[in-house]
């Protein structure tokens, strides 16, 4: 055999076993990425936020589902959803049992497309391709209302164009959100204005982390915005990072935390899900996210967009 020959069958071997990692490993390791952010007011106790995101969830996921309830153990003082947590019509059981002893903790979401609508077959490589630019074809119909009614008789708050106040840790917290802006379904002008200035945290919660939305939240003065629906791009490059994030967001901020505007925080989580028509991820583990939210040094409000992480905050790593 020649050498043309050998470097094909080796390309083609590579290709094949990389396949196979990120459909039968990767997508099935889940892992816990902790980060520290300085965004709580002076003089406020600690609290731990749990950013769960896209678990888009079939019936059959038992693993995925005894592997969220088993984040329990964490005593988040928080819980936040961001969407996508169905990916089938008969999905909705199967979602409360992977958060049922989460729900016992005080929580609150807002939904993603695939709530409302479930998945549909599509080319890979339109997903290569900016949004704006592909068409978008919904699936048929998902129970995103009885969810919703699930969840909110549990005691979580909805913040679909809401703004709710309430307590944690003996802190006061405001806590708004939009609908999913990647469907266009977001209207800020309800929720807009300047938060309590007396909260300890003012926390933004959207699906998509479309820059407008974020540039809302901003302007507004949230100390912190919670996002999903990239999957962290779900195929990453070692070096490279991710391909797309399917939204307007930078690559760069396609998961984990960074600074948007002068004074907000931006957490972009992964997620825990695929969708079945594309169930791989490579460089790219699902996850959830442990968010220790502690004071800041001084009320004192950065002056720059783009400031950078101070050493020693916003550093996640991820744990089986």
């Amino acid at each position: 055999m020649n050498t043309i020959g050998r470097t094909l069958i080796g390309t083609a071997a590579l290709g094949v076993a990389t396949l196979g990692y990120a459909v039968g490993i990767e997508r099935r390791a889940w892992a816990l990425r902790h980060a520290t952010l300085p965004v709580l007011s002076p003089g406020a106790r600690p609290m731990r936020v749990l950013h769960i995101s896209d678990l888009h969830m079939m019936p059959n996921q038992q693993s995925k589902q005894r592997w969220v309830a088993a984040l329990d153990a964490l005593e988040p003082d928080l819980v936040i959803n961001t969407g996508d947590n169905l990916a089938h019509q008969a999905a909705v059981p199967s979602v409360l049992r992977a958060l049922g002893p989460l729900l016992n903790r005080r929580g609150a979401f807002v939904f993603g497309s695939n709530d409302y609508y479930a998945p549909k077959p599509k080319n890979p490589a339109r997903y290569l391709l900016p949004s704006s630019k592909t068409k978008r074809i919904h699936g048929v119909p998902l129970p995103w209302r009885d969810l919703r009614a699930a969840l909110t008789e549990r005691g979580w708050l909805d913040l679909t164009h809401k703004r709710r106040t309430f307590s944690v840790q003996g802190s006061t917290v405001v806590a708004a959100g939009v609908d999913d802006p990647h469907l266009r379904r977001d209207r800020y002008d309800d929720i807009a204005g300047i938060p309590d200035p007396k909260a300890r945290l003012r926390l933004g919660v959207t699906h998509s982390p479309e820059p407008r939305v974020l540039d809302a939240f901003a302007a507004d003065g949230y100390d912190l915005v919670l996002a999903g629906h990239t999957h962290g791009g779900q195929l990453r490059i070692p070096g490279y990072g991710a391909l797309v994030t399917n939204c307007g967001i930078d690559r760069s901020r396609a998961r984990g935390v960074s600074r948007w505007g002068a004074h907000t925080w931006l957490n972009v989580s992964a997620g825990l899900g695929t969708s079945p028509y594309a169930p791989a991820r490579f460089a790219c583990r699902p996850e959830a996210s442990l968010l220790t939210l502690v004071p800041r040094e001084s009320d004192d409000r950065p002056s720059s967009r783009g400031t950078q992480v101070p050493a020693g905050f916003g550093a996640g790593q991820d744990i089986s």
